[in-house]
């Protein structure tokens, strides 16, 4: 939720939870005597009572106010389509207003339904499509990188006479979503997707009918908080909803908003359907309650989901459910409030029991120990398990256990590929073409290639796919040509020949497959490019009936290209002389240029040996030690950047300078690629960090290293020392003390990343790694992610005034991320300066860094990517490289954020799929 003050939370942190309640009941009561009077009792039970002063009222009223319009904030994000609805409309059941499909999709035809479900307005009428090779797309616009609800329905209604069923194909931008297959025409189908936003839109596509009549019913888009649904496979899968189930339920409604501020839908355990929640075990029995739960967790689940649950009083929860499209991968969630009041004598202890999982069978859950309390949400999850078509699952009571298992919801997603769309420089010129053309391309039929291509285009089947046809003849097509055009690699033939493009030909030079170009009959002008005789495919030029003007490039004329050019008035051949001119000119200015840089070599080369001299004398006459292969531990070299400014240029000292300045290398300060670190302090004051070769066999990396860092004008090897106070005293401040911190200096958020960036790729690095391309220590990525938190916060790693004296900076900001408050953890100087979602990328590698065991953080290699796409997101560059981002994420193996039920382990993408694992 993006609320007005920013924190991300929802709003629902700054409120205690009796004021929720009292809201949630406000929303859903009239003017009646009796629950009025329930309405003032919870009031009461915040402290409002009829004693309290009237600044306490004043103050809930306008805590109470402002909450109730960040919910309205939320619901105004909603996009909800009645498609083939004629008007606007309020949902009285949920607040929800509904609009017509009609600004979003000019295709199809609208119906009405027979018998539709209950008396539900956005389901009186249903759009229906073509029966054709089309798909037909609703686009709707989403902020890239925020998490987002997509939800489609369908309810068909009762068959007319020689009707068949429909069956035919969902598609979310590339990637097949769902094979919708009506089977009741009574039922509402409803189909969920949990999206991270790849762009500024998506495309929800209806295609590929193989029985009766494509159609939909409705269509809506809800927003996500910044942190829930998050999983370490967002970039590679999205999470198509299986299954979100709310035990207990009193009746058969499901529950969303505004119950639930995202509007899920929590359909209820009653719910009659063939297979749906059967093999229920004897003594299992309902209960629930009026008192608040805090749901204040990762997911944030509804309160009144949470005030229902199912009791094994026989010691046994058991339960079986179809999953569509299983056997998958999923992300499987349990949610757990303990709302029975046990006495002190009582527990309750149970363990899941599943035959099909039996590593995972350990975890004992103990509700009122994991949440802190009773009335308070626990939720684990499995993040990556294989699950069958048919769940079975049961909860068994534990030995030592007065009680038996408890369970109030599950959610099951079924991890879904992402499909690559069109690469993106074609889509945007086909999308351009698409748009300058008054003829029928103007349906949106979502990607150009992906599941079918459009009917004027062909497509490779490479991934990502790309356009290798295009095929425009005669279609009225106005406008220049998108000089994007150039982007087009993979183009082999481009018709545009028959309409009323006007310009020159933009640049194609980057064509190197195009083999057939038609653009004749149109109104282009300019001149011809030389290059278009130096495209080593082409093999026919159309270019007749323009006004192309000026000389053909004689490369056209030599047989090689069929060149059609006729009707092009002011065109016409290169005159013979000027040829003979051109060529004499030619060799004329290459005998020049060859004499000339013979000249300056030479010089070069003299001033070369006089330097070696000059060196090699000076050396000499200090005592110092020349640099040869035979004694690498000599070698030492200093950049003069901040020495000399104005000579930025390596230069050698002795070994005796060096051991002066360092002691003899006694103050060891870090170890980094390929050797330690020590400090030394120069005749002229200057502290350096020197950099000692650990051994010969490093020579070459050593030397490479030396040569890498002199061509770009870094400091190194002899480094300028910053003492640890230097950068503390630019990142920490005395957060109480309002006068310092006016004039106090501060690292803005993109320094903060390159200092980040910088210590991962010298300080923090394997030395290994160089030479196996395989990290294996991770001591000290958990002290960078220290150091990550430290950027992020402003905050030292430990301070009794931050987090009392049983905390330190991990624990403190753990607690706050894996809650999805990232707020509560930034340094109040970047508030307001920064992308939040750069903090989070940060963030959540940062706690990845401080995991307990090494074996589940990541690689230092890894946290440099992910501080690279922070800087990317930071600077507005992380579209352009999303792509290339991706395929080296799809490698990692890191483990979840987010709470886990058991520890299991991320899991292998090499094989382009999800292959779970446990230990």
């Amino acid at each position: 939720m993006r609320d007005d003050d920013g924190d991300g939370d929802g709003d629902q942190a700054v409120l205690g939870p009796d004021i929720k309640v009292a809201y949630w009941h406000h929303l859903h009561t009239s003017l009646d005597f009796e629950k009025q009077k329930t309405k003032t009792r919870k009031i009461k039970r915040i402290g409002l009572s009829s004693s309290s002063s009237m600044s306490s009222l004043s103050h809930f009223l306008v805590v109470f106010l402002f909450f109730i319009s960040s919910v309205v904030c939320q619901v105004e994000e909603f996009i909800s389509l009645d498609c083939g609805g004629t008007s606007n409309y309020t949902d009285r059941s949920t607040g929800i207003a509904w609009i017509p499909d009609r600004n979003y999709m000019n295709y199809g035809q609208p119906v009405g339904v027979i018998n539709p479900n209950g008396n539900l307005v956005q389901y009186q009428r249903r759009r229906d499509f073509p029966i054709d090779n089309k798909k037909y797309c609703y686009t709707l616009a989403t902020q890239e990188r925020r998490r987002y609800l997509v939800r489609a329905t369908f309810q068909y209604g009762n068959l007319k006479n020689e009707e068949t069923y429909p069956q035919f194909q969902l598609y979310l931008d590339a990637t097949q979503w769902f094979t919708v297959s009506i089977l009741d025409a009574s039922r509402i189908y409803v189909k969920e997707m949990i999206i991270r936003a790849p762009s500024d839109s998506i495309d929800v596509c209806i295609c590929c009918a193989t029985t009766g009549s494509p159609f939909i019913s409705t269509l809506e888009l809800r927003p996500l908080n910044l942190s829930m649904y998050a999983t370490d496979y967002e970039d590679n899968f999205f999470l198509d909803v299986a299954a979100r189930l709310n035990f207990g339920a009193p009746s058969e409604d499901s529950i969303r908003y505004p119950d639930d501020p995202y509007d899920r839908i929590w359909q209820s355990d009653l719910i009659k359907r063939p297979n749906y929640l059967v093999g229920v075990a004897p003594g299992t029995e309902r209960i629930n309650t009026s008192k608040n739960v805090n749901t204040k967790t990762r997911e944030y689940p509804p309160v009144k989901v949470m005030q229902t649950a199912v009791v094994g009083t026989k010691g046994v929860l058991s339960y079986r459910l179809n999953l569509d499209n299983f056997p998958a991968n999923a992300r499987a969630y349990a949610y757990f409030a303990e709302i029975e009041d046990l006495r002190a004598n009582e527990t309750r202890k149970f363990k899941l029991s599943q035959p099909i999982m039996p590593d995972y069978n350990n975890a004992v859950v103990n509700i009122a120990e994991n949440a802190n309390g009773s009335y308070t949400l626990y939720e684990p999850s499995y993040m990556n398990v294989t699950l069958q078509f048919v769940l079975s699952f049961s909860f068994a009571r534990t030995r030592d256990s007065t009680r038996g298992p408890l369970l109030n919801a599950m959610e099951i997603c079924r991890y879904l590929r992402i499909a690559p769309k069109t690469d993106g420089h074609d889509l945007i010129v086909a999308n351009a073409l698409r748009l300058m053309s008054a003829e029928s391309i103007w349906t949106n039929e979502g990607d150009p290639c992906v599941p079918t291509p459009w009917e004027w285009v062909t497509c490779s089947l490479t991934t990502p796919p790309r356009i290798t046809k295009i095929l425009l003849s005669r279609k009225n097509v106005t406008g220049e040509i998108p000089s994007e055009l150039n982007n087009m690699e993979a183009l082999t033939e481009l018709w545009l020949d028959g309409n009323s493009l006007v310009g020159p030909l933009p640049d194609i030079s980057n064509l190197i497959n195009l083999k057939i170009v038609h653009i004749e009959n149109n109104r282009l002008n300019g001149s011809l490019p030389s290059y278009l005789s130096s495209l080593p495919s082409l093999q026919e030029l159309y270019i007749q009936n323009n006004s192309f003007t000026g000389e053909i490039p004689s490369g056209l004329l030599n047989g090689k290209i069929i060149f059609h050019y006729g009707d092009n008035p002011q065109l016409h051949k290169e005159a013979q002389d000027k040829k003979h001119f051109k060529l004499i000119l030619g060799i004329s200015i290459g005998v020049l240029v060859i004499l000339s840089l013979l000249f300056v070599g030479s010089l070069l080369l003299m001033r070369n040996r006089l330097r070696k001299t000059f060196q090699q004398q000076k050396s000499d006459s200090k005592g110092g030690s020349k640099l040869s292969s035979t004694k690498p531990s000599n070698a030492y070299s200093i950049n003069r950047g901040d020495h000399l400014k104005d000579e930025r240029i390596a230069y050698y000292i002795t070994l005796s300078e060096l051991e002066e300045a360092t002691q003899n290398f006694s103050k060891k300060i870090g170890k980094g690629s390929f050797g330690s670190v020590y400090y030394g302090k120069m005749k002229d004051g200057k502290e350096v960090a020197v950099k000692i070769m650990a051994d010969l066999s490093s020579q070459g990396q050593f030397v490479t290293e030396v040569l890498l860092y002199y061509m770009h004008g870094n400091q190194h090897d002899v480094n300028n020392y910053i003492p640890t106070s230097y950068i503390s005293s630019y990142l920490y401040f005395k957060r109480h003390d309002q006068r310092n911190n006016a004039n106090q200096k501060q690292l803005d958020w993109l320094a903060r990343l390159c200092i980040a960036e910088d210590a991962a790729k010298v300080g923090y690095l394997d030395p290994e790694y160089y030479a196996n391309q395989q990290l294996t220590e991770k001591s000290d990525v958990y002290s960078f992610g220290v150091v990550l938190l430290e950027l992020i916060s402003g905050r030292k790693p430990i301070s009794v005034e931050d987090y009392g004296p049983e905390m330190n900076i991990v624990h403190w900001a753990r607690s706050l991320i894996r809650k999805g408050d990232v707020i509560s953890i930034i340094d109040p100087f970047l508030l307001g300066n920064v992308k939040i979602e750069s903090i989070w990328r940060i963030a959540e590698v940062a706690i990845q860094c401080v995991e307990q065991h090494g074996a589940s953080r990541p690689r230092m290699q890894e946290v440099i990517l992910a501080i690279q796409d922070a800087v990317k997101i930071e600077k507005g560059t992380d579209s352009n490289q999303k792509q290339a981002s991706s395929s080296s994420k799809a490698q990692s193996s890191r483990k979840t954020l987010l709470t886990s039920f058991l520890e299991i382990e991320s899991p292998d993408l090499s094989n382009d799929c999800l292959v779970p694992s446990a230990r």
